[in-house]
């Protein structure tokens, strides 16, 4: 910790200055007769002066997926003083997008998931239940946060997500007081409808390649009996379809650039990056400001309303912890001072684990040619002078959901195809002209959590997602493989299939999918559910619907971290909606509400389609 101090040692002119100013002080309390108390109360009043020039309503920390909406959803009241604090550096150079063209390129997306310049790189434990590997974990540390970083995909979940978060003790956060706000936050190019939003900050649009595998992917799972959606963020999740994504004008559409920009000019509201703020301060168990790093300087700036944590599952948990608020024996240890025993933070863990399913093309249609140096020159030349081409689109624009078996409600398997490959998220380069598949399992019973390595801000935490860990767990991966062999075998692939790459065709017994499995598996990026949303009574719950601080004052949370459990989905949508409908909590607004929108379910649940 000793490097937080450097902006406080004293050099010689600084010395004097000070002498001078304690010389200065000392001559006038003597000329004018004053005597020591009256001196200690003007030096006091002098303080809490100068405390409230440094002073906002309202002290956010994290400009990402909530942070930034909440931003701007809070300075649209011209009463309301803002300050924005984001540990990373902006989304934009010289106020230029084109010069940051690796985050707003949606093409461009795997560079920034490998560089730790925009990303916390974070890595979990060794996993003992998948070969003791150690997993990546990328996040987003800079303007957008992860939004800044993620495969633009614009996935809701399903309308049970939220009504299961309303039974796990989050009342008020069931599909009907949900929807209103997925809508309030999305212009969708296709225009709004129940379902949609016709004019919220956040443009939502299709891909525009029209590729000819994403139609033989999509035509498959026809093939093999799965109905094609038209809208899994509508009324029927369940099936084959089009995928959403968050790119407008062949742009990333991050937070930053959906919110943050459209606000910054607003003089109620300040925004500060590469500032890592390092503890939440407390007057007993009343939050009244934040502790901070900027340029090698330790400061303190005070909040006259509310700090609200918004920096993710990993990095909001991590704050409460270095702050006092966490399980008392865990803190004890480390000898940071109890503000609250709240064993629920960093509890609870979940994430999505994906694999890759990859077929050889025999026809050179894939992005594998695209990824040699000229086209990618071509393509990049393109993009920088018209926001086009190849460059505009992530090229995960079909997907799909699927029950595992019969009995399952609503879908538990999610599919994003993807006309290329992808080797160690995207470090290593395509090696032929091939197609995957991403899949994985949405509910996982396996979970996690995460802990404080040391007191030290800078020390990243111990990430245990404990992946793997249940029978149901390795049940439904195997189900994944098979389930998406089976729309790979469909006859809308024989023009294009080759031999299966991975996980290839020596690995068919269960034994041998569970040990591909271990061995080739990965997180999709989806941490969440590490400051659980639940009622007071609940042991394991960090924060209560209001999105408070359960057992302290003038603190929230208002990200991914306080889902009571993983949604059916990409988690980049439901931050969003989060934060929307915490800015009008926060306002004293009543909930919005949309009653009876009808959503879709099975005629039978004795099959598995």
């Amino acid at each position: 910790m000793s490097y937080l101090m450097k902006g406080f040692k004293c050099h010689g002119p600084v010395m004097c200055k000070v002498a001078g100013s304690l010389f200065k002080a000392h001559t006038l309390k003597n000329m004018l007769g004053i005597n020591e108390k009256q001196f200690r109360i003007s030096r006091a009043s002098s303080q809490l002066s100068s405390e409230k020039a440094n002073s906002y309503n309202y002290i956010i920390v994290g400009a990402g997926s909530a942070g930034c909406v909440l931003a701007n959803r809070l300075t649209e009241d011209p009463q309301s003083t803002v300050l924005l604090l984001e540990a990373g550096p902006k989304d934009t150079l010289l106020g230029s997008k084109r010069l940051m063209w690796k985050i707003h390129m949606p093409a461009a997306l795997t560079y920034n998931l490998c560089d730790e310049k925009y990303n916390w790189y974070y890595h979990t434990t060794a996993q003992r239940h998948m070969d003791n590997r150690v997993m990546y974990w990328p996040r987003g540390r800079v303007w957008g946060g992860s939004s800044s970083l993620n495969a633009m995909v614009y996935i809701r979940g399903h309308a049970e997500d939220y009504n299961r978060w309303s039974r796990e003790g989050a009342l008020g956060w069931d599909y009907e007081h949900c929807l209103p706000y997925f809508k309030k936050a999305q212009t969708h190019e296709l225009g709004p409808d129940q379902y949609r939003g016709g004019d919220g900050p956040l443009h939502v649009s299709r891909g525009k390649t029209n590729h000819p595998l994403h139609q033989a992917f999509l035509e498959a799972a026809q093939q093999a009996g799965y109905p094609f959606t038209d809208d899994m963020n509508g009324y029927q999740q369940e099936g084959f379809g089009w995928m959403d994504m968050t790119i407008h004008q062949g742009q990333r559409w991050s937070t930053a650039s959906a919110y943050l920009r459209p606000a910054i000019s607003r003089p109620n509201f300040s925004v500060a990056e590469k500032t890592l703020v390092t503890k939440i301060l407390f007057q007993g168990t009343k939050c009244i400001g934040v502790e901070y790093v900027r340029n090698g300087q330790r400061k303190k700036v005070f909040a006259n309303n509310e700090v609200i944590l918004s920096g993710g599952a990993i990095n909001s948990p991590q704050l409460l912890m270095l702050s006092g608020i966490g399980n008392a024996d865990d803190l004890k240890k480390l000898g940071i001072p109890v503000v609250c025993h709240l064993p629920g933070v960093g509890r609870n863990l979940q994430d999505h684990l994906e694999v890759y399913v990859q077929q050889k093309c025999t026809k050179p249609i894939t992005l594998y040619s695209a990824q040699k140096p000229l086209s990618m020159v071509r393509i990049g030349l393109e993009w920088l002078w018209k926001f086009t081409g190849e460059g505009a689109t992530a090229h995960l624009e079909s997907g799909g959901f699927i029950r595992s078996e019969p009995g399952v409600p609503h879908p538990d398997i999610q599919f994003h195809f993807l006309p290329s490959q992808v080797i160690d998220h995207g470090r290593v380069a395509s090696t032929m002209e091939a197609y995957q598949v991403h899949v994985g399992p949405m509910r996982s019973t396996s979970v996690g959590w995460l802990k404080l390595k040391s007191s030290d801000p800078n020390d990243h935490p111990i990430i245990e997602p404990n992946y793997l860990s249940t029978e149901r767990d390795i049940w439904e991966f195997r189900q994944c493989v098979k389930l998406t062999r089976e729309i790979f075998a469909q006859k809308a692939f024989e023009k294009f299939r080759g031999p299966e790459i991975q996980p290839g065709n020596h690995v068919q017994s269960d034994k041998e999918i569970d040990a591909f499995i271990r061995q080739k598996a990965d997180s999709a990026y989806h941490p969440s559910c590490t400051c659980k949303m639940g009622q007071p009574s609940d042991s394991a719950a960090v924060v209560d619907p209001q999105t408070k601080v359960i057992g302290v004052e003038n603190l929230r949370v208002v990200d991914a971290s306080i889902m009571p459990s993983v949604v059916t989905g990409n988690l980049n949508a439901p931050t969003i909606m989060i934060a929307e409908k915490a800015a009008d909590i926060i306002k004293g607004l009543p909930s919005l509400q949309e009653k009876n929108v009808p959503v879709y379910k099975p005629k039978t649940l004795e099959t598995q389609r």
